[in-house]
């Protein structure tokens, strides 16, 4: 997966949010919205969408939508 579906995706776990906001420098944890259940959502896609795992560490210690990204391709 690209990193612009990849952001796409991420985008999608969000209801509130407008699309605009993410872009790979987006720090995902400073969005009003983002929430415990946000990372949850995020976990699963990751899992359905690449069939790869992440926990909420990996979630943690990224910063920006690239950086987790770039952990998953590493995954």
């Amino acid at each position: 997966m690209e990193l612009k579906l990849f952001i796409e995706k991420f985008a999608e776990q969000f209801d509130d949010t407008p699309i605009e906001i993410f872009s790979s420098d987006t720090v995902y944890k400073d969005l009003d919205e983002w929430s415990s259940l946000t990372a949850l959502s995020i976990i699963a896609m990751v899992d359905e969408e690449l069939d790869k795992r992440i926990t909420g560490a990996d979630i943690r210690n990224s910063s920006t939508i690239e950086e987790l990204y770039d952990l998953v391709k590493s995954k």
